[in-house]
């Protein structure tokens, strides 16, 4: 019999206090803002810190244009817009990701249509994505989940076939990688998240890129009313186009972006560094599986999925998912920062369940749309597997280093040294800790 757990009773591994908040705000991203609270320029489209930074994040990535917003939300939906999704058109997405990848569809009146994942690399699956492709499917969106690029040459490829737009969902990949190009330069056109969680955590922000003129055009339409944007010293007509909404940042927020970016690989850096070792070290555990890692990409792990293998443990008469509590409420009482980052498909939520995004059942039912169309959780069994037998852990990012590392791998030995207590007892079985 092994140490007495935390959850019973016994002693925590990790330290209290030793793990540390992020993001890292230093004295110069305070300047930044300052800059701009002096200058008493606070917006626009046109305002010389959000025209600084669609350069300069056009550079990091290698695209032509790049368009700063204000979420990341907004992001991928004027991708949607961008690439022309009118109502009844039809989305490949993952089952697994964000819901506002989805919502981006509803909202131009378009019609998710959801894809399995990979086992393995828990992205889309590309062997799955052509069997959803009907006529009237206008994009596949791909999410670089947890900062793990999708097989983009295959996607590519099925999309050139059948004429269709790739969107990246890069969210949780600034910065990373495949084949040697960046995340948001690997499809038609890219969305990234600014939210404070994410690797350039400015509060709420977003940034969209594309080679494509005609794309990048429409995602800005959409961003700004539905009206071009005129030249500077022009008269504004105030003449929509076309639908659109004020998706416009502020320069606070674009100030501190361009400040953080300057520490991105940096911080990108320590990051993986933490997980790699987490991935070496946890991967001596049995039953337990680190993410995947490939030498033709980089993952810049902005979460740390952690499954496991409830066959290599040899737990019988238990379900995937009460184990998976059990271990996960044991590591949580240990220290170790366990969270879950959403725990069913995404065509299981309501919205999907009732199809009724706008009242009357639109858009489904739209004359526009394909009738038939129906959602079921369990048409994605790869997803549902990975929500039962695994869980994230937070803390990776710096100024958290190696030292907090080292605690957690000393907790998942102690809890799986243990398995015979948290299984035995129903009540470790149960959902406690909070869901993120």
């Amino acid at each position: 019999m092994g140490q007495k757990l935390a959850i019973e009773g016994g002693s925590k591994t990790v330290p209290d206090g030793l793990e540390k908040p992020w993001p890292i705000i230093t004295q110069d991203d305070i300047d930044a803002v300052v800059k701009v609270l002096k200058r008493g320029i606070l917006w626009g489209p046109m305002a010389p810190e959000a025209e600084a930074l669609e350069k300069e994040w056009a550079e990091y990535v290698g695209t032509k244009y790049c368009l700063v917003v204000n979420s990341g939300t907004a992001a991928i939906h004027a991708c949607v817009a961008g690439v022309g999704v009118e109502a009844g058109d039809e989305v490949i997405i993952p089952a697994f990701t964000f819901w506002a990848t989805a919502q981006a569809v509803l909202c131009q009146n378009g019609i998710p249509i959801f894809v399995d994942i990979d086992p393995k690399t828990l992205n889309i699956d590309p062997n799955k994505i052509e069997e959803k492709i009907t006529d009237k499917t206008k994009a596949i969106i791909v999410v670089h989940i947890h900062g793990l690029p999708c097989d983009m040459d295959e996607i590519n490829e099925i999309a050139k076939k059948h004429s269709l737009a790739a969107i990246e969902d890069a969210a949780h990949a600034h910065g990373s990688t495949y084949k040697g190009k960046k995340a948001g330069n690997l499809g038609d056109m890219g969305a990234f998240s600014l939210n404070g969680t994410k690797h350039l955590p400015t509060g709420e922000g977003g940034l969209v890129t594309s080679n494509n003129p005609d794309y990048f055009e429409k995602a800005r339409l959409a961003s700004m009313f539905g009206e071009k944007v005129v030249p500077k010293g022009a008269i504004r007509p105030y003449d929509a186009y076309t639908m659109g909404s004020n998706y416009r940042s502020t320069e606070m927020s674009n100030a501190l972006t361009r400040s953080l970016l300057r520490r991105l690989d940096e911080y990108n850096r320590l990051r993986i560094r933490n997980c790699e070792f987490l991935n070496q070290e946890l991967g001596k555990i049995k039953g337990v599986i680190p993410p995947c890692t490939s030498p033709d990409r980089t993952t810049t792990y902005h979460l740390y999925r952690v499954r496991i293998d409830p066959d290599v443990l040899g737990v019988e008469g238990l379900a995937r998912r009460e184990l998976r509590w059990a271990i996960q409420n044991a590591l949580f009482a240990e220290g170790v920062d366990v969270k879950e980052w959403h725990s069913f498909p995404v065509p299981g939520q309501k919205i999907f369940q009732r199809m009724d995004a706008y009242g009357k059942g639109c858009p489904w039912n739209c004359s526009h749309a394909r009738q038939g169309i129906t959602y079921d959780p369990n048409d994605y069994p790869e997803t549902v597997k990975m929500f039962d037998t695994s869980f994230v852990i937070y803390s990776i990012y710096p100024p958290n280093d190696l030292e907090l590392m080292k605690y957690y791998v000393e907790a998942f030995h102690k809890v799986f040294d243990n398995l015979e207590k948290i299984i035995e007892i129903p009540a470790y079985r149960k959902p406690k800790m909070a869901r993120v």
